[in-house]
């Protein structure tokens, strides 16, 4: 393991477990080289309480906490005031993810937000975009897949969800998610406001970070979320109904390795001896990024197209994504379900985004054709 990797390690377990950092070992770490590591994993603002426990002044590092600081802050009072009006127009929502795990961290502004995702009522979405627009918010997506995206300058940025996984890809991820009610419990101050329990709520961030994790790669924060969690909630976990559930969803291996690399990896700031096999697991954090690879998103969706259907061709991949089902159009663009005469217009939209919006995606589905024999 690189010397910077330790580094980074030994600095995320100093800030989840509160530990006064040893001068002399922060004294020897390359803060240039840190900065541009924890950029692209978004772990700034987590590494950040730690460097001034010891002393240490770095600018970009003390800016990106502040924003950070500052970001949550405007994120949470917006977001209230969006699930009020939710209330208001009777559309149910459950606040995911990032929002709440972020409380749970030792100071305010140390997990670092990109947006805010809420699940909602899939058939309220026309309502919901009224209720963003209305605020002043940009829809950057919408009716085009099961996540709107709304935007707000400077730093506004909220995904409404209309359902967790895509059936097609994470079959048995979304069949635990296909009737929510099941699984969602009433928040005791809202008539339409839930949340989860804790074994759900800790089921699904394993999910989402699986799903990203065999898609395109997923970083160390998820980790960190993972330890961070595992800490508050000690002793109060049902582990029977945890790993039944994911076990039954397809992701039991995946949970157990990546619990107990996060609990070795972070429970001390000494590093432990990690084996070849634990080693490679954490490295695959450590490539990737917070958001993963687009190329490494492209070479799985191949394989993944291969291995389902049997044929190897790199033309019938490309046939595939220029013409996928009906009933997958359909649920990517709403309006073709609604009026199914404009069909025709959901694929040439499809096609239209594949060289704008998602040209970057595309670019890296044609390299990794091309590296297929």
């Amino acid at each position: 393991m690189e010397k910077l990797c330790k580094d980074l390690i030994y600095l995320l377990s100093c800030a989840a477990n509160e530990i006064q950092p040893d001068p002399q070992k922060t004294a020897q770490i390359d803060l240039e080289q840190l900065y541009k590591l924890c950029k692209i994993q978004s772990l700034r603002a987590a590494v950040y309480p730690v460097l001034e426990k010891a002393g240490i002044e770095h600018n970009d590092f003390a800016q990106a906490y502040h924003k950070s600081v500052r970001k949550n802050i405007l994120l949470d009072i917006e977001r209230k005031a969006i699930t009020d009006e939710f209330e208001k127009q009777g559309i149910w929502y459950l606040v995911m993810k990032g929002s709440l795990i972020k409380e749970l961290y030792p100071e305010a502004g140390m997990r670092e937000m990109s947006d805010n995702d809420i699940l909602i009522d899939g058939t309220c979405r026309e309502k919901a975009n009224k209720i963003m627009t209305d605020r002043g918010y940009t829809a950057k997506r919408y009716l085009s897949s099961h996540c709107d995206e709304y935007v707000k300058p400077p730093v506004m940025n909220f995904e409404l969800h209309s359902f967790l996984f895509e059936e097609r890809l994470f079959p048995l991820l979304q069949q635990h998610y296909k009737d929510m009610s099941k699984i969602m419990i009433r928040n005791s101050d809202d008539s339409f406001g839930y949340h989860l329990s804790d074994e759900e709520f800790y089921i699904y961030m394993t999910a989402h970070e699986y799903k990203h994790f065999i898609k395109a790669g997923t970083g160390i924060r998820g980790l960190l979320d993972c330890y961070i969690f595992l800490r508050a909630k000690e002793g109060k976990l049902d582990w029977d109904r945890i790993k039944a559930a994911a076990k039954e969803m397809g992701m039991g291996d995946f949970e157990e390795k990546r619990r107990e690399l996060a609990l070795r990896l972070l429970s001390s700031d000494k590093l432990p001896q990690l084996s070849t096999d634990e080693e490679a697991f954490m490295m695959e954090y450590l490539k990737y990024g917070t958001y993963g690879l687009a190329s490494k998103r492209a070479e799985n969706d191949i394989s993944r197209f291969q291995n389902s259907s049997g044929n190897a061709s790199r033309a019938k991949f490309v046939l595939s994504r220029l013409f996928p089902s009906p009933a997958y159009v359909k649920k990517w663009y709403p309006f073709a379900k609604k009026h199914p005469i404009l069909l025709p217009a959901a694929y040439v939209l499809r096609w239209y985004k594949a060289l704008t919006s998602s040209r970057d995606k595309t670019r890296s589905e044609i390299k990794a054709l091309k590296k297929r024999k």
